[in-house]
């Protein structure tokens, strides 16, 4: 079994409330590559987390993008 700590992605995001948060919810949740998320949303940047073995950070951003908020990588 892989280490799933590899594996996670971290953005910056504009996801500020919790009404936003459940705009994206049921998209991170059904997307079958996606094994966890979370959203920390005292965070200035909004910061959005997802462990995933196989979407790239471009994939994720154009999710998020596709919902209508920002979302770009952190370091």
């Amino acid at each position: 079994m892989k280490n799933h700590l590899e594996n996670i992605l971290v953005f910056a995001t504009n996801i500020k409330t919790e009404s936003d948060k459940q705009k994206i919810r049921s998209v991170l949740d059904e997307h079958s590559e996606i094994h966890q998320w979370n959203i920390d949303q005292e965070d200035i940047d909004c910061v959005l987390r997802i462990v995933s073995e196989t979407l790239s950070e471009r994939q994720i951003i154009q999710l998020i993008g596709n919902q209508n908020f920002k979302c770009t990588a952190l370091e």
